[in-house]
């Protein structure tokens, strides 16, 4: 008997179990649906703007050298640092010159050698010469003679050469200025092996300056050699005049500019590196098609910014990756990723989801 009320009690329970289940599901009520969006949207299109006629441009030196060493050696001495002032001659930098100066003191001992050497040659063709003068020898022994000296002659000139050629190397482990001016980086620290030629020191040449800016391919046929130009300090209403010195021959491969460089009158004491704005004539405005959006239909995707981008015939938003342009006060200029006649969300785009339904917002009181 009291085996069976157990499985009496055992189903009981179970019973019970489902029935409660099931009673909870039956009780779950739907997820709601996801809401329609009203979104505030612009239909986008080409404005025909007027590109800038200012290009940011920096002084620098007309003349700009990267010194370093005739021969190959350890540096152990930099005895000036970036934006020094240097002179003509000044000492800049030294390598170990003992491998040097050894070869110096070789060369002078070579030297010391043949020079005695042809002392003593020409003294024997003085003496032979002065028997051939009193018949003891002949003709032929005399002419043997005289070459010898020739050879001891010529070992000497050679050794004279050698010997100023290390003395000069000597000279070479002292990196001196070439001309006045202000040393604008150093390339090489003490200590480091340097290879004949390797850049030291970069100086700037006291002297005229120019103004140096990057011109977009498109515009770069406006420039010529001669042209004059002006230019201005950032934050300054002084005018710098000068002509077009330089124009490049070649776009820069990464950012497809033309370097252009202005030579500026009486630009002797102007500091290097400054920034200053150059003042394209009028003429040389180039006019090009932008589209532009207000700064709220932006939205940070990653290391991208996109816009939601309304589909008509849905009524649903889809993200669309842009590259921008220059901004404006509230204004952004789209540079890629939009055609004309797209329409975009500018407001709510940060509570949109790809795909989602949405509704034209209209404003309250608005009646069709």
């Amino acid at each position: 008997m009291p085996h069976n009320f157990a499985r009496r009690f055992v189903f009981t329970v179970g019973v019970l179990v489902a029935a409660s289940a099931l009673l909870s599901a039956c009780s779950r009520q739907e997820a709601p649906p996801e809401p329609v969006r009203a979104v505030k949207v612009v239909a986008v299109g080409e404005l025909a703007q007027q590109q800038t006629a200012l290009y940011a441009g920096e002084v620098r030196a007309r003349v700009e050298s990267r010194l370093g060493f005739r021969v190959g050696g350890k540096l152990t001495q930099r005895v000036v640092d970036t934006g020094q002032r240097v002179s003509a001659g000044q000492l800049l930098a030294a390598i170990d010159p003992q491998d040097y100066q050894l070869s110096a003191q070789a060369a002078q001992a070579q030297l010391l050698a043949a020079q005695t050497q042809r002392d003593v040659t020409m003294a024997d063709y003085r003496r032979y010469e002065s028997l051939r003068g009193q018949g003891f020898i002949s003709g032929a022994e005399l002419e043997r003679r005289e070459a010898s000296l020739k050879a001891a002659e010529a070992a000497l000139v050679q050794a004279r050469s050698q010997s100023q050629a290390q003395s000069n190397q000597v000279g070479y482990a002292r990196l001196q200025a070439t001309a006045a001016g202000v040393v604008t980086a150093l390339e090489a620290e003490v200590g480091q092996v340097l290879a004949a030629g390797q850049p030291v020191v970069r100086l700037a040449h006291d002297g005229p300056r120019d103004a140096v800016f990057n011109v977009p391919e498109q515009a770069i046929q406006a420039f010529k050699v001669g042209m004059p130009m002006q230019a201005q300090f950032t934050g300054s209403s002084d005018t710098l005049k000068g002509l077009v010195r330089e124009v490049g021959a070649s776009a820069d491969p990464v950012t497809r500019t033309f370097t252009v460089k202005l030579a500026l009158q009486a630009s002797e004491r102007l500091p290097l590196g400054a920034t200053v704005n150059v003042l394209v004539p009028s003429q040389l405005a180039v006019a090009t098609q932008a589209i532009e959006l207000p700064t709220s239909a932006l939205r940070q995707e990653g290391e991208g910014t996109a816009v939601w981008v309304l589909d008509e015939a849905s009524m649903t938003v889809q993200l669309q990756k842009v590259t921008l342009g220059p901004v404006q006060a509230q204004q952004v200029t789209v540079a890629t990723g939009l055609k004309p006649g797209q329409k975009v969300v500018v407001a709510g785009v940060h509570v949109l989801t790809p795909g989602q339904k949405v509704t034209l917002y209209k404003p309250a009181g608005d009646v069709k």
